[in-house]
């Protein structure tokens, strides 16, 4: 089944179920996606985290339900999966920007948001510059955090904290390299979440106390290359190839996204790739051809 047929299949179950308490798992459930990559694919390619969808979906439906009823607004709280009034008025004067009172008056304009639908779309604005590679096993040592396969989102707060806090000087020292690279995978043993790491290859002798070491196994990689940095910040280019892969590239490409991890590269060596000290950035996609 296409990658298109099973967003809008994951999409209809949403509409199905928008008064159950759903979750990630239930909807990734009508796909063939893991948990944890349906999250990642539906955040870059809608631009929007699942669970915040679900949530403004739900408070759409509420608003039209207040305008065309008589609905209680504790009736609807439970209806639409609050535990009280209050906590659903917080959330719908949030959305909406007036109380769920005030919503009932005619003439109120209220920010109602429909239900997402897929098609293939391709921009063709900026080309793509993207590459197969196969490539052994290696290690990678770094900083982890875990992450709710929701929260996409947060991962940039996550490299900005440790850059401030010293984390990543020291980590730079003891491995004895000056590269960065991210790796994002399914590789926790919690189910829900993900496993973040902020690091860099090992170096054999290299001081990896107080860090993580993982070794990412053998794949074939779509990768995603930019290395227009005239004007743009440091990483701010790997949300733009993470996006165009998914939005653009995964759907009408020979290739599938299989699980494994996902991985970031910063102007560095790689499977030797040299760039003459050229400033680039990278996206690597573990997939499988069709």
């Amino acid at each position: 089944m296409d990658l298109l047929t099973q967003l809008n299949q994951a999409m209809a179950y949403v509409e199905e179920h928008i008064c159950d308490d759903i979750a990630l798992a239930d909807i990734s459930s009508v796909t063939s996606y893991s948990e944890f990559h349906f999250g990642r694919l539906f955040y870059y390619i809608a631009d929007i985290p699942l669970s915040e969808y679900v949530r403004k979906r739900k408070l759409s439906l509420a608003a039209m339900d207040l305008q065309s009823g008589c609905d209680k607004v504790i009736d609807l709280a439970v209806k639409y999966g609050y535990d009280s009034a209050d906590s659903f008025t917080r959330a719908f004067v949030k959305q909406h920007g007036v109380t769920p009172t005030i919503a009932r008056k005619s003439g109120v304009v209220l920010k109602i948001f429909p239900p997402m639908t897929f098609q293939i779309k391709i921009e063709g604005v900026h080309g793509m510059n993207w590459r197969i590679e196969q490539k052994d096993a290696f290690e990678v040592v770094g900083i982890e955090r875990r992450f709710k396969n929701d929260e996409t989102d947060k991962i940039s707060g996550f490299w900005d904290e440790k850059f401030k806090d010293g984390s990543w000087e020291k980590l730079k020292r003891q491995a004895g390299r000056d590269d960065i690279m991210g790796v994002c995978g399914h590789m926790g043993d919690q189910v829900g979440d993900f496993l973040y790491m902020i690091g860099m290859f090992t170096e054999k002798g290299a001081d990896t106390n107080g860090f993580t070491v993982i070794k990412v196994p053998a794949a074939t990689w779509a990768v995603f290359r930019s290395d227009d940095f005239d004007q743009n910040p440091y990483g701010t280019e790997i949300p733009k190839l993470f996006q165009n892969a998914y939005k653009e590239w995964l759907p009408s490409s020979d290739y599938e996204k299989v699980e494994g991890c996902d991985g970031e590269i910063y102007n560095m060596e790689f499977y030797g790739i040299t760039d003459s000290g050229k400033y680039f950035e990278e996206v690597w996609l573990s997939v499988v051809k069709k």
